[in-house]
């Protein structure tokens, strides 16, 4: 079965039938956005909080429900935004019924766990896309248009504690999405990895460092924190002549480059531009992007594939981490 046989949805003058599974915080947004697509219905949202899924299916005229997989049937597509401990139990009977679906990551705490849903997505045809939400920032988008042999990159994501996603570390939970633009600029393989991280508030690592070296001579240097006082996402990206910055946050992207003096000075001078970007909410972004895979059968911009290595890189990032911890 290809996924291009599943791309007739039925249902409401041919809307695109759609749920949600898990309306917490994240899910929330998905129920909105999805709403309000033209070309969407949204049949319903499921999270074990009985009263939090009427609460969110009232605002959006749908179905309510304590068990996602009441959806089946129903739905061309769906959202999983369950923690990430659920995500195998409440994915694989939509994957087994033939159910699109948008994965949000990591796509399950384990390697193993995580390549047997991929492989579960990849036999029954459908659409799987992972929810690295960065992939989808105008600035990033347009960052790898440009970012051509990348040699050296440093990315700093940092903020302050926020109760929810405590169920992992900040590896998997923070870093592990600039591990998936670090690769996808690259392209290389990777031939060393160091790291260092450490609890503050949970059980698990809340603050981390990488330093990964590819193969073809570039690295990359990801910090991640969910413990500090500001709220900081950045990346520079050094190329031979010129390096690029982006702020995360407000999309904006800027180039300094060097040019020979125009007065035939001895050296050349630094010159700094604001590249043209049109900043958009990522999450819309992603979800339309997953929306127009469905319907046309084309791949996602990250796919099982794609997430699943993101995932085996924050893992060895994890194993270092441990065998410097004394």
């Amino acid at each position: 079965m290809t996924a291009a046989a599943h791309t007739q949805p039925s249902g409401n003058a041919g809307k695109l039938r759609v749920g949600v599974a898990g309306v917490g915080y994240l899910g929330r947004f998905h129920a909105r956005i999805y709403a309000a697509m033209p070309d969407v219905e949204l049949v319903g949202v499921a999270d074990s909080n009985e009263r939090v899924a009427k609460e969110v299916a009232e605002q959006h005229g749908c179905r309510a429900y304590a068990d996602a997989r009441d959806l089946l049937g129903s739905v061309d597509a769906v959202s999983i935004v369950v923690p990430t401990i659920y995500h195998s139990d409440v994915a694989r009977p939509f994957l087994e019924k033939g159910v699109h679906m948008l994965m949000e990551k990591p796509i399950a705490p384990s390697y193993e766990e995580s390549r047997a849903l991929v492989e579960l997505a990849e036999r029954a045809g459908v659409i799987f896309q992972v929810g690295h939400l960065e992939r989808f920032n105008a600035g990033i988008m347009a960052l790898a248009e440009r970012a051509q042999n990348p040699r050296f990159i440093e990315v700093h994501r940092l903020g302050p504690f926020v109760e929810r996603a405590t169920d992992v570390d900040v590896v998997t939970d923070l870093m592990i999405h600039d591990i998936d633009i670090v690769l996808s600029l690259v392209k290389s393989n990777i031939r060393n990895i160091a790291a260092t991280g450490i609890p503050v508030l949970t059980e698990h690592v809340d603050i981390a460092n990488a330093r990964i070296e590819f193969e073809n001579g570039a690295v990359a240097n990801v910090t991640a924190s969910r413990v500090s006082n500001k709220k900081l996402r950045r990346i520079r990206i050094f190329g031979a002549d010129h390096y690029y910055g982006l702020d995360y946050i407000d999309q904006k992207l800027e180039m300094v480059r060097s040019e020979p003096d125009p007065q035939g000075g001895k050296w050349p001078r630094i010159v700094t531009e604001q590249l043209d970007i049109t900043p958009r909410p990522p999450l819309d972004a992603e979800l339309e992007y997953f929306v127009k895979s469905v319907r046309t059968g084309t791949p996602p911009l990250v796919t099982g594939r794609v997430g699943l290595e993101a995932l085996r890189v924050a893992l060895l990032v994890k194993e270092k981490i441990a065998a410097c911890t004394p």
